[in-house]
């Protein structure tokens, strides 16, 4: 078994600090080669009964990439009518994706469908595959930072219209769209709290002692 030493610890604690959801990018393209690396990375995720249920979609189509475009304006204009107030004109300021610029982008499904794993502890929880598809992205996540790469995860989008977009087949769950590049700058806070949107709480906050 591999050890890892005190400053490989410090490391990775830093590259976990320092992961950031980035939606403000560069449009200098990635070197060649560079989606393979984070991919074959990814794919050593964690996964319910080895079924590795994560499906990866690179939309490069300009078509595709418009659609995408017009789904996630739909999407927000619906998500800042629900606000109100000081809130609402927070809201609206707030940019929550880089579609324009990201020079990579891709969205991610879980393979509900899937027979690798042979069914192996999703019997009672089908949804370990969406789980497992997510732990996928995480690693991608932290993978890309250690690269000097930025992810950025848009969730406002229909799903069934990122389908329908993407041509996917039926049994795939739609879990995000991404955009990956090099980050306009690197901050270890998270934006949404230098917006004054939230700040980020300690684990003391989320623990349930029974």
């Amino acid at each position: 078994m591999t050890a890892f030493d005190a400053a490989f610890r410090e490391q990775l604690c830093e590259l976990i600090r320092w992961r950031r959801d980035v939606r403000r990018f560069r449009r200098d393209p990635l070197p060649p080669g560079t989606l393979e690396h984070l991919l074959d990375l990814a794919s050593l995720a964690p996964s319910v009964g080895l079924s590795q249920p994560w499906r990866f979609v690179l939309v490069d189509d300009a078509a595709r990439r418009a659609a995408v475009r017009d789904n996630f304006r739909r999407a927000n204009a619906e998500a800042l009518g629900a606000y109100d107030g000081e809130q609402a004109e927070r809201y609206a300021k707030l940019k929550l994706a880089g579609l324009e610029e990201a020079p990579l982008q891709l969205a991610v499904f879980a393979d509900r469908g899937t027979e690798q794993g042979h069914g192996l502890g999703r019997r009672t929880m089908p949804e370990m595959a969406e789980y497992s598809a997510v732990m996928a992205i995480h690693t991608l996540w932290l993978v890309a930072r250690a690269e000097g790469l930025g992810l950025g995860w848009v969730s406002i989008l229909e799903p069934a219209e990122m389908a329908r977009i993407l041509e996917t087949p039926p049994a795939w769950i739609f879990l995000g769209y991404f955009c990956l590049g090099y980050p306009q700058r690197a901050d270890a806070r998270p934006e949404l709290e230098r917006e004054g949107w939230e700040r980020r709480r300690g684990w003391e906050s989320f623990l349930l002692r029974r």
